[in-house]
């Protein structure tokens, strides 16, 4: 309705307009799984048409969905009214799609800003290396994660932040954010061993415990770093040996599985055998 007549509710503008708002009716529609009852405004000429729920309809698609959907996938205002008028046969204003990608953006801010308990029991900080789009071109983002565990045991998802790639300056961002939603204190942060983040948390919690994820973490980036430059043909034999070191139950029969990998591959690879 604001679109369609021009100014805003409550707007001084209403008065000189010729037209104005003229309350609701209700509506009894069908959704995908239920039925519902929506109210249709109305202006006091009788022009305003729904675009979403046109007149006579009864069926409601997911329309806001599919405009947000399409969104996600890095589609511009422009491409998304034209797939809506391809798919749908019908015509919608950039503004109408910047109103509805809007409203989520700004549930977005509040999420990303809602505040904190003051103390977690365990914080679990990684990065995960995701594909999307930008500019309309495919490409790879670093999705930082901080999960939390509160002193009932319930886990709660504390933020998601984009960058290019890993780093321990955006850690300390991201920790410091943190602090500021009103976390003061971590018992157990589980991190990797990535270069300086050890050093960036302490530098905002200096008394938290850390726990370095050995045996899943850091054992996928000593694997990645190991197999960097190891011909393909080799990589089959070559990851199945040193599977055997890392899934060793003990420290000793470890040492026995990495002597026995640096006989085999050291004449070839000296370098993986050296850095584990």
């Amino acid at each position: 309705m604001t679109e369609h007549l021009g100014y805003e509710k409550n707007s001084s503008l209403g008065d000189n307009s010729g037209n104005s708002r003229n309350g609701h009716t209700e509506k009894a529609v069908l959704l995908e799984n239920q039925n519902a009852v929506i109210e249709v405004p109305r202006d006091r000429n009788g022009t305003f048409e729904s675009v979403i729920v046109p007149k006579h309809e009864k069926r409601v698609s997911l329309f806001n969905d599919q405009i947000i959907s399409m969104y996600s996938f890095g589609m511009s205002d422009k491409q998304i009214r034209e797939h809506l008028e391809k798919i749908y046969n019908i015509d919608v204003s950039p503004d109408l799609i910047s109103r509805v990608t809007h409203e989520v953006l700004d549930e977005v801010r509040e999420w990303q800003n809602h505040p904190l308990e003051k103390s977690y029991a365990i914080v679990y900080l990684d990065a995960l290396r995701v594909k999307s789009r930008q500019d309309g071109k495919s490409c790879n983002k670093s999705v930082y994660v901080a999960l939390g565990v509160n002193f009932e045991g319930q886990k709660e998802v504390l933020g998601l932040w984009i960058a290019e790639n890993e780093g321990a300056k955006f850690w300390m961002g991201v920790l410091t954010q943190v602090k500021n939603r009103g976390v003061e204190d971590i018992l157990i942060a589980c991190m990797d061993g990535l270069t300086g983040f050890l050093d960036a948390l302490r530098a905002i919690y200096p008394q938290t415990r850390i726990q370095l994820c050995m045996r899943h973490i850091c054992r996928v980036h000593m694997v990645r770093n190991s197999t960097k430059f190891v011909s393909y043909k080799d990589l089959k034999k070559l990851y199945a040996d040193l599977k055997v070191v890392y899934s060793a139950n003990s420290e000793k029969e470890g040492l026995s599985a990495l002597e026995d990998f640096g006989k085999k591959w050291n004449d070839k690879y000296p370098m993986i055998y050296q850095s584990w």
